[in-house]
């Protein structure tokens, strides 16, 4: 038999109502099941008749006398049976007259079958226990619907206000006091918050963690399922949660609620959970503010494999994520995928160690750029790294690279996939593009055009120059004639006060103009 209540309904465990100051008087001794003395307590009814079973709904501590059953140990053992089939909480007999000493049969009966069994050595009023004990559960129900419908407004009103997930899950920690762990179905790890230490800490030993959680034998972990359209997508796990149980589960529940409704109002246009914890991390990789060697738990609890593997960093320009994953779940390659501004995404692949990471970079590569509108992807690289500390360094190498080869380098012959080695002055330049002496430069060697209303005379400029100054290619890339583009050339060379057929003139314009493409970004 079992009984279905809502998860989260307060109560007393059978070892807080024993600690009560009433019941102590009576010199309560457990004499069976006393490892089973934090079963939840959630009635207390006075009992006598042996098929008492049939007026319980589970979850009772059953006061008795035993007067009715005392000379009859069938009565006896059929008592215990029937409320261990009503899956009563526990069975509390005050000794006398019937019982002046604890009875062998019940107490076997009740090792046999898992209940507590509680005797009283001195009288006890049965009323008196039966009052207190309703009425701390009354008090405690009020309590957890009150916190229950506190906790839901207060989410619910950061949702509507437009709050972020994360700060959804920072108030759920700190309401818990415990770290908070969202994963998908397969234990992989999407979001996390709580204080940093503590959530390191769960995360360092996630697998075997997440094994106990799910198995219902870790102390103090509180599961609730993510479940949105009769579909479940995910967990959320309050870790080590020291407080009542019933006010974590009811908590729990209410953050589940709470993050299902956050995914129904965001809709298709916001990022997956995946996509959000891959970013999260990839960004602090990226950013250097937390040292790799901690984001190591979280890399490798979100299913990216790190032990002796060599760490490809990718930066793509002109594939969607999704794309992106697909490929790489095509060619069997594991990674992780973020988006990033400005139409690209970060990719970190992870490779075992003897294989060719140049080949199989190369392979993706290719891959994304025979898809339809693939012809203009980017995919910007950085040298695989087999120590995990260097690949925050790597991630950025791909990143510069990536936004040096702007549009006006659509003209020049890249490899399928790029790297420092390919951009040369260019990425030279990006690097140094916030100095200030370097910006003093750009806007005075290109003053004369800057200043001018004519924009296309500096992307005929732009074009000339990406060129190596082939007259021929930039009149075709700008639809006008030979006469036309001379035309053109000679009030760039007079604006700017340069011969542009001179080498290192043209040369000090051409640096400039890139130093001025990387300061407008």
């Amino acid at each position: 038999m079992t009984t279905t209540r809502p998860a989260w309904e307060p109560a007393l465990s059978v070892r807080q109502v024993l600690a009560l100051e009433r019941v102590l008087a009576g010199q309560p001794e457990v004499v069976a099941g006393a490892g089973l003395l934090d079963r939840p307590v959630r009635w207390v009814h006075v009992a006598e008749a042996a098929d008492v079973g049939v007026m319980l709904s589970g979850g009772e501590m059953v006061l008795t006398t035993g007067v009715l059953l005392a000379g009859d140990e069938d009565r006896q053992t059929e008592y215990i049976r029937s409320l261990h089939r009503a899956e009563a909480a526990a069975v509390v007999l005050g000794l006398g007259r019937a019982f002046p000493a604890p009875p062998d049969v019940m107490r076997r009966a009740a090792d046999r079958c898992g209940l507590p069994m509680i005797v009283l050595h001195r009288p006890f009023p049965f009323a008196e226990l039966t009052e207190e004990v309703q009425s701390r559960l009354l008090r405690r129900k009020f309590a957890a619907v009150s916190l229950s419908e506190s906790l839901r407004t207060e989410l619910t009103g950061l949702i509507t206000a437009g709050a972020p997930v994360q700060r959804l899950l920072d108030e759920v920690a700190r309401h818990g006091g415990c770290p908070v762990v969202v994963t998908n179905l397969a234990h992989r790890v999407l979001a996390t918050a709580g204080e940093r230490a503590a959530v390191d800490d769960v995360l360092r030993d996630w697998e075997r963690i997440a094994r106990q959680a799910g198995a219902g034998t870790a102390d103090g972990w509180i599961r609730a399922d993510l479940t949105c359209r009769g579909e479940r997508w995910g967990r959320l796990v309050l870790c080590g949660h020291r407080g009542d149980r019933s006010a974590g589960r009811l908590l729990a529940d209410r953050a589940a609620e709470a993050l299902v409704l956050h995914r129904m109002l965001g809709g298709r246009a916001t990022p997956t959970w995946e996509e959000q914890s891959a970013h999260g991390l990839l960004s602090d990789l990226t950013d250097g503010a937390v040292p790799a060697r901690q984001l190591l738990p979280r890399a490798r609890a979100a299913g990216l494999p790190v032990n002796r593997r060599a760490f490809v960093p990718l930066v793509v320009r002109g594939a969607e994520p999704a794309r992106l994953d697909r490929v790489l779940r095509l060619l069997g390659l594991t990674g992780l995928v973020a988006p990033l501004a400005d139409g690209t995404a970060a990719v970190l692949l992870s490779l075992a160690r003897d294989q060719d990471a140049r080949a199989l970079t190369g392979h993706f590569a290719a891959r994304l750029r025979s898809e339809p509108d693939g012809a203009g992807t980017v995919v910007a690289a950085a040298d695989a790294r087999t120590d995990w500390e260097d690949v925050p360094a790597g991630l950025r190498e791909a990143r510069h690279v990536a936004d040096a080869v702007t549009d006006s380098a659509a003209a020049l012959d890249l490899p399928p996939v790029v790297r420092l080695r390919d951009i040369h002055l260019r990425g030279l330049v990006r690097l140094l593009r916030d100095d200030p002496h370097v910006q003093s430069f750009a806007e005075r060697e290109l003053d004369g055009l800057l200043r001018g209303p004519d924009e296309d005379l500096l992307g005929v400029l732009r074009t000339y120059l990406a060129t190596g100054r082939n007259k021929s290619r930039t009149a075709q890339l700008h639809h006008v004639s030979r006469p036309a583009l001379y035309r053109r050339l000679e009030a760039i060379q007079a604006r700017l006060g340069v011969d542009l057929d001179d080498f290192e003139q043209a040369a000090s314009v051409h640096i400039a103009l890139l130093a001025h493409d990387a300061q407008q970004g």
